[in-house]
């Protein structure tokens, strides 16, 4: 620090401090006796000369702010508004606006500055007020035009004679409420929609209406006058720019968006809020232009657009020479900005969190989805809210739009004593050591690698078909494919296909830069012929969908997983294939071989509905689709990497289906209610909550659940006949629970973008494909007991209630436990479960000889379940305990607890029949039928075939 900047600096501030106080005399105001207060006032003359001349030339704006405690207050929300109403009631026309709003804005900007100089306000307080001040400005000088406009030309109104507002919207910073202190505001106009005025002389259209008014608009807030200056107004991001219309109706610039939107243009509407006119018609017109904004998948395919627009900005810093520019150089404001913004253009369409306008929510978003590490989180905020102090700081010495560093040395110690420090040095070590940090992470933002991308000029050519066959084989067994004539037949059908002949030059590019990658990765796994097969066939399912290729190509890592679990099974392979989405999840191996269990599940997906619109029935079960194929996923990763045994497999699986089917009850409950009213409902003579309980049978119910399974279901309900209460349309609550099952199904089975839930199975309901969709409790109970067959029964061995009415489902455990532990003739009960077992064996008879059928074949599967069904049966009446679950496994274990089986052929069963669930599991993984060689399992299948006569012979 040298003495002489210092006693500069003090020097200054004094001789500020001196003519304030003559002005204040002679203009005969008296400043609160308070020490303290006057040293404040030094301070802030010293750190800003704006503020310090304000004062000066109008000594009672002090005194006003200083007596009126406005210097102390936060304003509240609308306190701008309210204030700046008041003050333009006595507004005769536009120059008296203008000299009113002028000086309303002095006022408020000294006031703004003193609070964050002075540190009674933060920076967000700061940005939120300077946010707030200009809105309040721009909505109150349109309305104030708007008004004189309509008095002269009429009131516009569409083609159905409603009135019509213009609609400005904020953007950049004022859009994200994140102004700084001198800033300019961009805006875009628009109104809503094509019409004339009424009610004037002579009627306009409303474009040449609210053309006139928007011109006046700006002739206002463009006063270059002294004294005069509100906000200066940018336009330039208007569609075509500077030689665009001033205003545009919202239908053109929909469709503007639609065909000529630029990636940049995208970038820019991230931040567009509306700051003044119509509010309610301008959120209509940015949810129009969400689609365009925001895409409705991982949007890979602008990775190109948004390196080119990192390389603008880079090339511009060495251009313009900006080393000192805390905004727009190395490791600036905008640099901090374009990070988090491109994570909101590729994922914000998936992730709605991440539709945010300001940059911190957005950073606090990629952090707590594991986006981004946690020292990029620290280092990014740290530095983006020492940047915005720094930027306030400088520009609030005198109010002057500046983003540069100074170069004097009384300029550089203010500035650094504004901030805290106590030299330059200090500061300038801090600042440097920020913005370093930025310039890191952004260089790493979107940074290829060049070797990883070309791993081998040789595959590049080996794609291209550029040697002869010959030649191409060689190459293709040097690098690793043994049977180097299939691999270059796979790589042939691919280049030659249709689809990838009509490819787009974009999509061409990236198939050329992605196949070499893919020869190298699948050379090196265990099956390298395999694996670049099934590679090459997702290859040939997502290329048209040329995001997907970008998403490989971008993540390194995707292909790694894609090549393990290629080697591992073609299922996981044909459902990426199939939802191409999920790719996504491959990035991140925290979660790809992690699944949820029941209460993360539940959690996660109450969270990912809560964001959506309750009106869009479609994107919400959209939503569920994409969630179930998430998890799907991560089951199956976790289950081919050999993490979980087949049972804990099946327990994430019917999770899933649990969760899924509980939130579209619930969907379906409140859309149904809200047209209908509530249903009247009662068990027992008591009433109950929804008198609706969802009930799962066979693998659902028994918590066996593969990855293809349908679900078994029924519907119970506890209607009266009495109508619904308190919705538009009135039914019968019986029908009101026809319907309720109905939509169900219709949701779960429609076919959305994402595709579909599951396939519901609903024919184990009472008589049924026959009997009702819905039966009610009573009807349920008396018809297991009277009507029910014996395989019914058998199946009612396996279910649960999963969701629904409380009550409703107790009642359902009562009906199963009655039925089940009704006392069963031995010999009948064996002569009508054979008999079933025979007819099933003959509907599933295979042809093919030497093949063992694990499910229905003799000693398979099904003997073991229906042994085990026979069992329970029989023995329920004296033993409850062996009904309380429904998988086998456990009723295997119940039967040798209570004697009713050995240990030892119950442990065998049981062992058995989880070999062969484990064996059929595998080839389900492998997309190969249920069937093994006749021998496999032959000693295995005459135990069992020993077991049955012994029970069932």
């Amino acid at each position: 620090m040298i003495p002489y900047l210092h006693n500069k600096l003090a020097s200054d501030t004094n001789n500020k401090w001196d003519t304030f106080c003559e002005a204040t005399k002679a203009a005969g105001i008296s400043l609160p006796d308070d020490p303290a207060f006057n040293e404040q006032i030094k301070s802030v003359f010293g750190f800003s000369d704006f503020i310090a001349k304000s004062c000066t030339r109008n000594p009672e704006l002090l005194n006003d702010l200083a007596k009126s405690g406005d210097l102390l207050k936060k304003y509240s929300g609308d306190e701008y508004a309210t204030r700046l109403a008041n003050a333009l009631e006595s507004a005769a026309d536009e120059a008296e606006l203008l000299l009113i709003i002028t000086q309303f804005r002095n006022r408020e900007m000294v006031r703004i500055a003193w609070r964050d100089l002075t540190g009674m306000a933060d920076l967000f307080q700061t940005m939120a007020d300077l946010s707030a001040f200009a809105d309040t400005c721009i909505d109150q000088v349109l309305s104030f035009l708007y008004k004189r406009h309509c008095g002269t030309y009429g009131t516009p109104a569409n083609n159905d004679g409603t009135p019509q507002n213009m609609v400005i919207l904020g953007m950049g910073k004022l859009g994200g409420q994140e102004l700084n202190f001198s800033s300019d505001v961009d805006l875009i106009f628009a109104y809503p929609a094509s019409g004339n005025t009424t009610g004037g002389k002579d009627s306009i259209s409303n474009e040449e209406f609210f053309t006139k008014l928007s011109r006046n608009f700006l002739k206002i807030f463009s006063d270059k006058t002294p004294n005069n200056l509100i906000f200066r107004v940018d336009m330039r991001l208007r569609p075509f720019g500077e030689n665009g219309p001033i205003i545009m109706s919202f239908s053109a610039l929909e469709n503007y968006y639609q065909r000529q939107g630029r990636e940049w243009e995208r970038y820019a509407l991230i931040k567009a809020r509306v700051a003044g006119g119509d509010k309610q018609s301008g959120n209509i017109l940015l949810e129009r232009l969400r689609p365009f904004v925001y895409r409705r998948y991982l949007d890979y395919g602008t990775y190109d657009s948004l390196r080119d627009m990192k390389r603008k900005i880079a090339i511009e810093i060495k251009r313009k020479g900006m080393q000192n520019n805390i905004k727009l150089g190395p490791g600036g404001i905008r640099e901090i900005e374009f990070f988090g913004q491109v994570f909101q253009l590729i994922r914000g369409g998936v992730e709605p969190d991440l539709q945010e306008r300001k940059i911190l929510n957005v950073l606090n978003v990629l952090i707590s989805k594991n986006y981004i590490p946690k020292n990029v989180f620290d280092e990014l905020v740290h530095a983006y809210i020492f940047l915005r102090n720094t930027e306030h700081r400088l520009q609030e010495y005198s109010d002057i739009q500046t983003h540069d560093l100074p170069s004097e040395h009384t300029d550089k110690i203010r500035l650094a004593s504004s901030m805290g420090f106590d030299g330059w040095k200090t500061f300038a070590g801090q600042l440097n050591n920020h913005m370093k940090h930025v310039h890191q992470h952004f260089n790493e933002l979107l940074a290829t690698d060049e070797d990883d991308e070309n791993p081998d000029n040789k595959l590049g050519a080996v794609w291209q078909g550029v040697p002869d066959r010959e030649q191409i084989e060689q190459i293709l067994l040097e690098t690793g494919f043994l049977q180097s004539g299939q691999a270059n037949q796979f790589i042939e059908y691919l280049r030659n296909d249709t689809e990838t002949r009509a490819l787009s030059r974009e999509g061409r590019e990236r198939l050329d830069k992605l196949m070499p990658l893919v020869l190298e990765k699948t050379s090196r796994s265990p099956q390298p012929e395999l694996s670049l097969k099934r590679i090459i066939d997702l290859i040939k399912t997502i290329e048209r969908r040329t995001c997907y290729l970008a998403l490989i190509l971008e993540n390194p890592a995707v292909l790694t997983h894609l090549v393990k679990l290629s080697n591992e099974s073609p299922w996981i392979i044909s459902y990426l294939a199939y939802h191409p989405v999920l790719l996504d999840e491959l990035l991140d191996t925290r979660t790809l071989y992690t699944p949820m269990e029941k209460t993360e599940l539940e959690q996660t997906l109450h969270q990912r509905m809560e964001r959506m619109s309750g009106n869009d029935i479609e994107q919400q079960i959209e939503e569920l689709t994409i969630f179930k194929q998430v998890h799907t996923l991560r089951v199956a990763a976790a289950d081919v990497g050999g993490a979980h045994r087949l049972m804990k497999v099946s327990d994430y699986l019917t999770y899933i289906a649990e969760t899924i089917l509980s939130e579209v009850l619930e969907l379906t409950w409140r859309h149904l209610v809200k047209k209908h009213g509530t249903p009247v409902c009662e068990i027992d003579g008591k009433p109950c909550d929804k008198g609706f309980a969802i009930v799962a049978y066979g693998k659902l119910g028994g918590l066996e659940l593969g990855y293809g399974s349908d679900l078994d279901l029924v519907f119970l309900h506890a209607g009266s006949k009495r109508q619904t209460e308190g919705g538009k349309i009135p039914l019968d609550s019986s029908q009101f629970y026809a319907r309720l099952g109905q939509r169900i199904i219709h949701l779960l089975t429609a076919h959305t973008r994402a595709g579909m839930l599951y396939d519901i199975d609903m024919r184990l309901r009472p008589s049924g494909s026959a009997g009702v969709l819905v039966s009610h409790v009573d009807a349920f109970r008396g018809y297991q007991a009277n009507e029910a067959w014996t395989w019914e029964h058998q199946a009612l061995s396996r279910t649960r209630a999963i969701c629904g009415d409380t009550a409703v489902k107790q009642h359902f455990e009562n009906t199963r436990k009655e039925t089940l532990c009704i006392p069963r003739n031995k010999e009948k009960l064996k002569q009508e479960i054979s008999s079933m077992r025979e007819k099933m064996r003959n509907e599933h008879k295979r042809q093919d000889q030497g093949l063992f059928d694990i499910k229905q074949g003799n000693g398979g599967i099904v003997d073991i379940e229906f042994l085990v069904q026979y069992l329970v049966l029989l023995n329920a009446h004296r033993h409850d305990e062996i009904i309380k679950w429904p998988d086998n496994v456990r009723q295997l274990e119940s039967l040798a607890h209570t004697s009713i089986l050995d240990k030892k052929t119950a442990v065998f069963l049981k062992s058995t029949y989880l070999t062969f669930r484990k064996e059929v599991h595998r080839l389900n993984l492998q997309e190969k039928p249920s069937v093994v060689p006749d021998e496999k399992y032959n000693d295995l299948r005459e135990k069992i075939r020993i077991l049955w006569d012994r029970y069932l012979g």
